[in-house]
């Protein structure tokens, strides 16, 4: 029995359900229950009758499964599978600066650990942050950590003035808007999608910005033929397995220093050693998880 197979049984033995984020391998995709980005797994975790939640992603979406879970187990294939993003706001930082704005709400993009999110007024995702701060006053001011480049694109889509965390993704804002350019004149007349994580210059060059779903929904529905990728080229598994006919340019296509090295730690061996021993399972205090529930709470409401 291959350990695709071994996995497939575990799950049934054990009530295990396996999420997934877009940004993992191909063979880690084909093996969860439900691939999704940040929102939709946020969601599933939300509504799973499972006994066990195996989150093949990084260590934020699994800390948000058991927020949202408590009585559940919640299992990481490698724990070392972190976030730059969510490490460069820490919650003690956060908290100083808060002090500062103490007439400021905090909105948090739910690239952030549990300790954060228990400091926010409101989590977001990049597929509801603009439906969901144009929920909000127009007076309202606002703090929004730790996506920089996130909160300048709902500042420009909202006409907003947030007070942006210093905090960036290490792949999308590594993405250079020469390279957009080089492959757009490579592949006249091909339109381009971009994650709202990317600068803000390369953002203005794109035909489409939206989140990890709202690109593959674009896609799916386009009647074009060919599309440029910015993001992640782990999205590519979902992109073909949808759009079978279409073909995808990715920025800087086979350059591993362009993708999430956390992402790809999750692999069918440790998948496979976690379900079997149940191990390593993410643990929470709780009256931090009764905290970070709050604003999770109100994100999943306002959605």
């Amino acid at each position: 029995m291959n350990l695709k197979d071994q996995i497939t049984e575990l799950k049934k033995q054990k009530n295990a359900i396996i999420l997934a984020h877009y940004y993992t391998l191909p063979e880690v995709q084909e093996v969860a229950d439900y691939v999704g980005d940040s929102l939709g797994l946020a969601r599933t975790a939300a509504e799973t009758d499972a006994d066990i939640i195996l989150f093949a992603g990084v260590h934020f979406m699994a800390e948000t499964a058991k927020i949202l879970n408590p009585d559940k187990k919640v299992l990481v294939p490698d724990m070392r599978a972190g976030c730059v993003l969510a490490n460069c706001c820490k919650a003690e930082n956060l908290e100083a600066f808060k002090a500062k704005y103490p007439d400021h709400k905090v909105l948090s993009y739910v690239n952030c650990s549990a300790a954060v999110k228990a400091l926010s007024d409101l989590i977001v995702t990049s597929g509801n942050a603009l439906r969901l701060v144009n929920q909000l006053p127009e007076d309202e001011k606002i703090i929004f950590c730790p996506d920089g480049n996130l909160g300048d694109y709902i500042n420009r889509m909202t006409g907003r003035e947030m007070l942006l965390w210093d905090g960036a993704c290490n792949v999308h804002d590594r993405y250079e808007v020469e390279e957009l350019e080089r492959l757009k004149k490579e592949h006249p007349g091909v339109p381009s999608v971009a994650h709202p994580e990317c600068r803000r210059e390369l953002l203005e060059k794109a035909d489409f910005v939206g989140s990890t779903a709202a690109m593959l929904k674009h896609i799916h529905e386009s009647d074009s033929p060919e599309f440029i990728v910015v993001t992640e080229s782990g999205i590519r598994y979902e992109l073909e397995r949808q759009n079978p006919d279409k073909k995808f340019y990715f920025m800087y296509d086979g350059d591993p220093k362009h993708d999430c090295f956390n992402m790809k730690k999750n692999n069918l061996e440790n998948i496979y050693q976690a379900l079997l021993n149940e191990e390593p399972e993410l643990v929470m205090d709780e009256e931090l998880r009764k905290q970070a529930l709050l604003p999770l709470q109100r994100m999943l409401e306002m959605s």
